[in-house]
């Protein structure tokens, strides 16, 4: 049977290197966070960078909505794949990194297609709940992470995608001797998905790892 290939750091290097380059201000964004001490583990990597913009282009997606915005990198990343009539909905909570983050989108020109809101999200779900997208990325409060799975899957169209952050956890998932909360929250996230049957789903190793759910 084949097996994936290790990832070294040089060859994660050649990887970037040849795939589909950053914009200025993404190149700024990670740049910002690069300053922030531990917190800029928030941050989304490169790879997936290039991967949410892959999707939206390939999917044709018009709408997104994101659960978890920080200063914005992941939402830029997105927005700069949308058509000029593409629309993202930023939910996050944090008004200090929303306004770091509305001041990066501003300068990279796509402002147009987002629009952020600062509230708890699951407050912010529930009010929209009357809308429909294409796809729902969600990377923010763990401990919440299978609540906002459900009730994304009722907003979004069928044939939409879920993509779920940090579903491998630093590698914690595997590891039999770690169990604080989070690590248990995200192990029991993945095999609830697992077992979904209202969704197509893989997990991709980019990053912390990303779940990619197709709504059947």
């Amino acid at each position: 049977m084949g097996s994936d290939l290790n990832i070294t750091k040089q060859l994660q290097d050649y990887i970037l290197k040849h795939g589909l380059k950053l914009h200025p201000i993404q190149k700024e964004i990670i740049n910002y966070n690069l300053k922030l001490g531990d917190i800029k583990r928030m941050q989304i990597s490169i790879s997936q960078c290039q991967f949410l913009h892959l999707i939206i282009k390939i999917s044709k997606i018009k709408k997104v909505l994101e659960i978890g915005t920080f200063t914005g990198l992941s939402t830029l990343s997105m927005a700069l794949a949308l058509p000029d009539d593409g629309e993202i909905t930023a939910l996050d909570k944090d008004e200090k990194t929303n306004k770091i983050a509305v001041d990066f989108f501003k300068r990279s020109n796509h402002d147009h297609k987002i629009k952020t809101i600062i509230k708890p999200a699951l407050e912010t779900l529930i009010k929209i709940r009357n809308k429909k997208f294409d796809l729902v990325f969600i990377d923010a409060d763990k401990m919440n992470y299978k609540k906002y799975y459900q009730i994304s899957l009722e907003l979004l169209n069928n044939g939409g995608l879920i993509i779920i952050d940090n579903v491998l956890w630093h590698g914690e998932v595997v590891d039999k001797n770690i169990n604080d909360k989070y690590t248990k929250n995200i192990r029991e996230l993945n095999d609830f998905i697992s077992k979904d049957k209202r969704v197509e789903k893989v997990i991709v190793p980019f990053g912390d790892g990303m779940t990619v759910c197709r709504k059947i």
